[in-house]
């Protein structure tokens, strides 16, 4: 039998291939083989056996196992089991050996019988031990019973990324049996947006070995496919004992509800931030236009991709803002915004320009019934119910509008107008959360927007009544020609009490006057016009500028506001002498003929309406060709410069001469002024003209 050609080569094959490195599960078992001839001599004795016996291959081959590996107690059991191997052709399970060392080891067994090409029986063993088998016995049923019944998607792909196996909660999850994942990777089994960047991850894991934990993913579901849903996936690389890379194991959670909670949770967040940025960002100014284009512009992007801001025309008029039951509207845009440029901007109504709108135009419908108008979905009908015209419509339609809101802009319990919102690239209709959050907007848009609007209902009153109560210039003055202008504060800003006065005296002289009085609104306007006809009325009297300045202050103590600034000039033409006295008021600039210009030095008196403050009045020399330059602090007050640096701007612009004294009055308020003054401008410019003229009627230049 020895070196007989088909035995079993003693102490392991020589040649062939060579052992791998690599370790798998025989090798965490440690299965040994051992080989027994028909008389039950060892004959072959595998490394494994060694490690498990503690025999080396020449201590146990030729030996007779019996003798060598069992106890005497268990001789006779060894050989009945052997005789069973022999003669019936195998045998398993367990059976006390004895180690080299002395010690006791319970040895699981797998035996068999052997036939060689000679005819020869052997008996083969097949051993581990029955302690480390039963613990990975344990450990496998375990894995098992997880991998099967656990609630959390589990999966293995290979080193491909191809799906190797999957349990029933995945199955669940995904909508797909394990068979019809095999094979296929995980982009091609749910439809993620950024597939590319999951299979990246897959391969950063699988190449580094580090783990990816909790990483949420959203995407659809053959199971589910027109929802979308969120999981938290984990991934590990599979390794075996030997560190030979397997593939990946997947682990999937569906977080669904928690990611909607999530996700209405930072919706309702920036829903709160908007709101809290409207109430800063709208109402900034009492300018009624501003303060629409303020409430259009927080609409977008956040809310709308186009946003309009309508108000009924009667409203505007200052008449009650009520439409009769399936009437028409006339209906005033005043700002429209976008989040980028669209067609759709030209399909809304010209800010600034009235627009009758039909009774089925759903503005309409919501500025008469008062209640928000949506159309989640917008088809045709919707459409034209939506455009003014066809043209708009097309146009609308071209944008890509699929989705519509109008809400009512309601103050004091009266409806002003509309919001009208809509949405073409932000693929999501209107909700009624939307509803909510934009009315939440134009109820505090709207208390701002009607303030504004009856700010400028009383500004424009009170603009009527300073400029009905401001003078025509004379058209008989003796040596003087003059130039005057009243510009009122921007838009956004109350009308002041500025005004200016040319008032022509029996005796040839003519007395100028410029004043503010402080406040702003209809009674600093009344309190300007008092003052006029009061100042008018004591030129008659011949009395010097310091005389009239003392009967205006006690005048002015009288009156509401009770404060006021002015300064009253007497030219003489007979005397070519100007009389000049100040209460509290810029002084006036002299620009005499080849000379620059400067301030009068006078004595500055305090504002009329102090009282007991006395007032003294100083006498210049005027030649032919000189000029005096009177205005108001508006025109040279602002908020970002000091007065100095305003009143050195105003004589280096009067450096320049100007053809007219019109070309002048013009020519500082250009430069000098801007629209977003907040005070009125009164300015009075006067020449004295050559001797031939001293004596002539004259008017403006």
């Amino acid at each position: 039998m020895g070196g007989a050609e088909g035995t079993p080569a003693r102490g392991g094959a020589a040649g062939g291939p060579q052992p791998s490195s690599a370790q798998g599960l025989l090798d965490v078992l440690g299965v040994a083989a051992v080989v027994l001839d028909a008389d039950g001599r060892i004959v072959l004795w595998s490394p494994q056996a060694e490690k498990l016996l503690g025999y080396t291959a020449e201590e146990a081959l030729g030996q007779y196992a019996a003798h060598l590996l069992v106890a005497e107690e268990n001789f006779g059991w060894v050989v009945d089991l052997f005789e069973r191997v022999m003669s019936t052709g195998a045998w398993s399970g367990e059976f006390p050996v004895r180690h080299k060392d002395g010690s006791r080891r319970v040895l699981e067994f797998r035996n068999m019988r052997l036939l060689d090409d000679r005819g020869d029986y052997y008996a083969l063993g097949l051993a581990t031990d029955q302690a480390t088998l039963r613990r990975v016995e344990r450990d496998l049923a375990l894995s098992v019973r997880l991998v099967d019944q656990s609630p959390i998607g589990l999966a293995v792909v290979g080193t491909d990324l191809r799906y190797v196996g999957v349990n029933a909660a995945l199955e669940r999850l995904d909508g797909l049996s394990a068979e019809q994942h095999k094979g296929r990777r995980v982009a091609e089994v749910l439809s993620f947006a950024d597939a590319e960047a999951v299979e990246e991850a897959m391969r950063t894991v699988l190449d580094s070995g580090v783990p990816l934990l909790d990483r949420q993913l959203v995407g659809r579901t053959p199971a589910d496919p027109d929802t979308d849903h969120a999981w938290s996936v984990s991934l590990h690389r599979l390794e075996d004992v030997g560190g030979r890379v397997l593939g990946l194991a997947i682990s999937v959670i569906d977080v669904t509800d928690r990611h909607r909670a999530a996700t209405e949770a930072e919706r309702a967040r920036d829903r709160l931030a908007l709101v809290a940025d409207a109430s800063v960002r709208i109402g900034t100014t009492l300018d009624l236009e501003q303060t629409a284009r303020e409430l259009a512009d927080v609409a977008v992007p956040e809310l709308a991709d186009v946003a309009a801001v309508d108000l009924l025309d009667t409203v505007l008029e200052g008449r009650p803002g009520r439409i009769a039951a399936d009437g028409p509207a006339v209906i005033r845009a005043l700002a429209v915004a976008a989040a980028y440029p669209t067609v759709a901007v030209r399909a809304a109504d010209p800010p600034g320009e009235p627009a009758h709108y039909s009774a089925d135009r759903l503005v309409t419908r919501c500025v008469r019934t008062a209640r928000p108008v949506m159309v989640a979905e917008v088809d045709d009908a919707a459409l034209s119910c939506i455009a003014r015209d066809r043209h708009s419509a097309e146009l609308l339609a071209e944008s890509g509008l699929h989705s519509y809101l109008a809400v009512p802009l309601i103050a004091r319990g009266e409806v002003l107008g509309a919001l009208d919102l809509k949405r073409a690239r932000n693929p999501y209709p209107f909700t009624e959360d939307d509803a909510l959050l934009a009315s939440e907007l134009a109820a505090r848009a709207a208390v701002c927007i009607d303030n504004a609007r009856l700010f400028r209902r009383q500004r424009e009153t009170a603009l009527t009544l300073q400029r009905s109560l401001l003078p025509e210039t004379p058209s008989h003055l003796v040596g003087l020609e003059v130039a005057s202008r009243y510009q009122p504060a921007g838009a956004g800003s109350e009308v002041g009490g500025d005004w200016f006065d040319i008032i022509p005296m029996d005796d040839g002289r003519t007395a100028l006057v410029v004043g503010d009085v402080m406040g702003s609104g209809i009674n600093s306007a009344t309190t300007m016009g008092r003052l006029r006809t009061a100042t008018q009325t004591l030129s008659r009297l011949t009395l010097d500028p310091a005389e009239v300045l003392r009967h205006l202050d006690e005048i002015t103590a009288g009156l509401e506001p009770s404060l006021a600034t002015c300064v009253y000039a007497v030219y003489d033409p007979h005397r070519a002498q100007c009389c000049l006295c100040t209460a509290g008021h810029p002084p006036p600039v002299l620009i005499r003929a080849g000379e620059g210009p400067r301030l009068l030095d006078l004595p500055t008196g305090a504002p009329l309406g102090v009282g007991g403050v006395p007032f003294r009045d100083v006498t210049t020399e005027l030649a032919p060709g000189d000029r005096l330059v009177f205005y108001t602090d508006g025109l040279v007050e602002t908020r970002d410069q000091d007065i100095d640096t305003r009143l050195y701007r105003l004589l280096d612009l009067l450096r320049t001469p100007d053809p007219t004294l019109e070309d002048t009055c013009d020519r500082l308020l250009r430069e000098l002024r801007n629209g977003g003054n907040q005070d009125d401008v009164a300015l009075l410019v006067a020449r004295v003209r050559s001797p031939s003229d001293r004596l002539s009627t004259s008017g403006p230049a």
